[in-house]
């Protein structure tokens, strides 16, 4: 049984039919499930059901495909293998309310996450607490069958309890964490989540628990993987490679300033090197526009550079969308070069003005300057490159 969660969740799925049917040959009657990704992130498959739901506010396609993913793992056996195939995105995309908690409370505790500046483990910690999938929840209901989860990190450090919430794997943060997290960002809860989190009977499970007895978990692909890669071109074309590491976190206007900085100094030295990092960056949303951590990054970034020439920088999301409106067609990120403030005040864009209402999206799409890939079918969350040679 194939069940598949997140952005790659259908392109994992078509690959494992490749496997299982190309190669093996395996039958209908021993290999079949669902995959659940984003909307737009479809690709054809030959015996998996690929389901489409929203990211990152969950709808109720989601609810309704999570709930036969539940479904789906009550029925294995112990002589059956539970093979899931997991990536980022799949927090939105398996959702399973818990108790009598709604969609529209979820959807409304998600809004509210995304607008508080609130890092990924954050988010997904709340998440997990007011999840009947997540935190560990789906290998109880697939319990006692053999479970093996593949999953592609987009997080720091790979930690698989906050990869998509962790849902194979017993999760070691409590319910006193995820109060904790609501009042850090005083986060609006609805009275059915509070009471959810003051129920004991609702915590999650935990390491020792049977139900990870026969459970076995493998991180295929990484941010630092990738980070690696684009080192390793980056040398190869020349540079000299500073590496920040795949674990940057902080405000995505403040990180930019900081890079900038270090860029600005290799301009002054006269060197040529690659400035790359990865990691998650988190915007606090203070105005109205629309953009996301990538895209404010590299406004941020540009208002610091000053135009210098000499300096060019990319920001984007692996999977192909940063921020937006949800939609599969929304940027990646953003270009920044000596000339990108100057050809957004020429269509009468201020840069200053759209950073300050977290407007990036207006401000890049009027300097020409958006990273449009579409969907990648993959998730080894953000990459950022800046290059200098004077």
């Amino acid at each position: 049984m194939l069940l598949a969660g997140g952005k790659a969740a259908a392109r994992m799925a078509a690959a494992a039919e490749t496997h299982y049917i190309g190669t093996l040959g395996l039958g209908p009657d021993r290999f079949d499930g669902l995959a659940v990704t984003r909307i737009g992130y479809a690709v054809p498959t030959e015996r998996i059901e690929v389901v489409e739901a929203a990211h990152p506010v969950p709808d109720q396609t989601g609810v309704d495909a999570t709930r036969r993913i539940i479904g789906l793992a009550e029925q294995a056996g112990p002589d059956d293998l539970v093979l899931v195939l997991f990536s980022g995105g799949a927090s939105a995309n398996w959702i399973a309310p818990l108790a009598d908690l709604t969609l529209a409370d979820k959807q409304a505790i998600t809004r509210a996450l995304l607008r508080s500046g609130a890092g990924i483990g954050e988010m997904n910690t709340l998440r997990k607490h007011l999840s009947a999938i997540k935190g560990g929840r789906l290998a109880l209901a697939a319990a006692p069958a053999p479970l093996v989860t593949l999953g592609i990190s987009d997080v720091p450090f790979d930690d698989p309890s906050v990869i998509g919430s962790g849902p194979t794997v017993p999760d070691p943060s409590t319910q006193a964490d995820a109060l904790a997290i609501v009042q850090k960002y005083r986060i609006a809860l609805p009275e059915t989540a509070a009471r959810i989190l003051a129920d004991p009977a609702n915590e999650s499970p935990k390491p020792g628990n049977p139900a990870f007895a026969d459970m076995r978990y493998t991180v295929v692909a990484s941010p630092a993987l990738s980070l690696a890669a684009a080192a390793e071109k980056a040398r190869a074309s020349g540079y000299d490679v500073i590496d920040l590491g795949a674990e940057v976190a902080g405000e995505a206007r403040e990180v930019a300033r900081a890079h900038a900085e270090l860029a600005r100094e290799a301009h002054r030295k006269g060197q040529k090197v690659a400035i790359l990092s990865g990691g998650e960056l988190t915007v606090t949303m203070k105005g109205h526009g629309i953009g996301g951590p990538n895209q404010e990054y590299a406004l941020a970034l540009g208002l610091a550079l000053e135009e210098t020439p000499g300096i060019v920088a990319l920001a984007g999301d692996t999977d192909g969308t940063d921020g937006g409106g949800g939609h599969a067609d929304d940027p990646a990120g953003a270009f920044v070069d000596e000339g990108t403030l100057a050809r957004a005040r020429a269509a009468g864009r201020n840069p200053v003005t759209d950073l300050d209402n977290n407007d990036s999206t207006a401000f890049f799409r009027a300097a020409g300057d958006l990273l449009d890939p579409g969907p990648t079918g993959t998730n080894v969350n953000d990459l950022r490159a800046i290059l200098v040679d004077p």
